[in-house]
Parts: C-alpha cells; structure tokens; sequence
C-alpha cells in the first residue's frame, strides 16, 4: 500500500514504481511521491509469520464475552485462507455506554487475497451471529426493547 494505492508491486524502475490492484488497473506512482509517502509491505512478514488481519464487531452487554470469542473465532475458522495456527484471537477493544466491541484477530499467509479473506470473514461472522440469534449491534443502532423479538435476517 502506497499512500491509499493497494496492489501488488509489478514494476521499479528508476523513476516510477507500478502497482496492479485488485481491479486489475495499473497505477503509476512516480518515485519521489513513493519516498514521501506512507508505505506498507503486507508480504514481507506474511510468508514466515503471517499478516495479521483483523475486524470489530459490536455487541451488547447481554450477550456473555465467551460466547462472542467462540462465534468469532468460529468464524475465522471456517474462513478459507485465514491459518489454523497460530490460533485466531478476540480482544475486548471497548466497553460503551451500550454494547462491547471486539476485535478479532486472524493469521493468513495469503496477502494478496486480503480483501477476499475480509469478504468472506465478515460474511462467516454475520452467518455464525444470525445462526446464533444474536444480534450485531453497531455505534449507530438504537434498540427499543418493547417485547418484539431480536431483529436478525431471515436464514
């Protein structure tokens, strides 16, 4: 990633570096913006440690913390391309005036297929929350608890 650029770095010359992004266009970043800019190279530790990916999820104080480590962990599991060891990881990042938020933490060797891994995680997540009949709540969601059941999609 350069600056906001993501792509897979297919060309450095002398005075250019190109990057290929996922939409398969070429971008062309001179190299005196690539000396100023903001860098990261998610292959580098990626093959021997792995990239850590990582997303949050918010969820209410009437929902016990072990079960939401176990749905989101359970989750990362069933996520091709995220690594069985070193094992996914939960961390309670934030206890808000209504919900908690946690962060789950996951290991791919696969860099380049990052934002396919994220695709599917989130899509795990949601899959094993509904399944689980627990609702995702978010900074912005409102519940008004009168009786009516949970508000979750339909399987």
């Amino acid at each position: 990633k350069i600056d906001n650029t993501h792509g897979i770095v297919v060309e450095r010359s002398m005075f250019v570096t190109r990057l290929e992004t996922m939409k398969n266009e070429i971008v062309s970043i001179p190299n005196a913006s690539v000396l100023g800019a903001h860098v990261v190279n998610y292959s580098a530790i990626a093959k021997s440690r792995g990239l850590i990916l990582h997303t949050a999820v918010t969820i209410g104080y009437d929902v016990p913390w072990p079960k939401v480590h176990e749905l989101m962990i359970q989750a990362a599991e069933r996520t091709e391309g995220v690594e069985k060891e070193p094992a996914p990881f939960v961390l309670q990042t934030a206890l808000q005036d209504n919900y908690v938020a946690y962060e789950l933490n996951a290991f791919t060797h696969a860099p380049s297929g990052k934002t396919r891994i994220y695709s599917n995680l989130h899509a795990n997540i949601q899959d094993a929350f509904r399944d689980a009949g627990i609702e995702i709540l978010s900074p912005q969601y409102r519940a008004h608890r009168d009786g009516s059941p949970p508000v979750l999609p339909a399987t």
